[in-house]
């Protein structure tokens, strides 16, 4: 398995002949150069979607039609974007998991907000969510924006994961305390990379205290469109 930040909340997963794009900021993402657009989308399979915010879903419609891919996500947004847009989706919910050409990719609560603009105000695209993908023997949860929540004991318990890709920059989010309070208390992580950092100046600009708060679990601070094999 390859992990690839796109910088921010955006993913990169090369897992089992799949290429996974989950929230691809593309458009006005300044910690992704234009010049990698490309290559960060190349040969993609699937969009995952964990909510409406901007810097996560501001690509996901132009990037499914360009790259003829399905989106993957809440089933009422999915409904709705495959009759109104015309892409093909994967609809589904919490609790629920999909079969993505051997990739099992499984629904799970968040806590945050999903909205975005319209003409007409803000309006409510489903609920914030976030996954837990299982592939090559392995168990990633991907966090997506979300606060320390119970939810994690259960989900800890039951999915076992043994990667976390974990929101950590703080503000918006989890900070890197509060990560790594969850990820001690609720998981077992061998493995933790975090995310939607370093993006902005008023979120976190290193992981040092999430490290500094896991002895024993490998904390790798991603690298813009480097590869982390696992």
């Amino acid at each position: 398995m390859d992990i690839i930040w796109l910088g921010h909340g955006s993913f990169r997963i090369e897992t089992a002949g799949q290429v996974l794009l989950i929230d691809p900021w593309l458009t006005g993402n300044p910690s992704l150069p234009e010049d990698q657009h490309d290559a960060a989308v190349a040969g993609a399979t699937h969009i995952l979607l964990t909510h409406t915010h901007f810097d996560h879903v501001v690509d996901v419609l132009p990037l499914a039609k360009h790259l003829n891919v399905p989106v993957v996500g809440q089933y009422d947004l999915m409904g709705y974007w495959a009759e109104a847009e015309g892409i093909e989706t994967v609809g589904f919910n919490k609790g629920g998991t999909v079969d993505l050409n051997g990739v099992k990719l499984t629904m799970v609560p968040a806590s945050h907000s999903s909205t975005f603009s319209t003409p007409d105000g803000l309006r409510t695209g489903g609920t914030e969510v976030g996954y837990m993908i299982a592939s090559e023997d392995c168990m990633l949860y991907f966090s997506g924006d979300t606060d320390i929540m119970a939810d994690m004991e259960w989900m800890g318990d039951y999915y076992k994961p043994d990667i976390g890709i974990l929101s950590a920059g703080g503000h918006f989010t989890m900070d890197m305390k509060g990560t790594a309070y969850a990820a001690k208390r609720y998981f077992n992580f061998k493995t933790v990379i975090p995310c939607h950092y370093k993006t902005f100046p008023i979120l976190a600009q290193s992981a040092q205290e999430l490290a500094d708060g896991l002895p024993g679990v490998d904390v790798i601070e991603p690298e813009v469109m480097q590869a982390i094999s696992l």
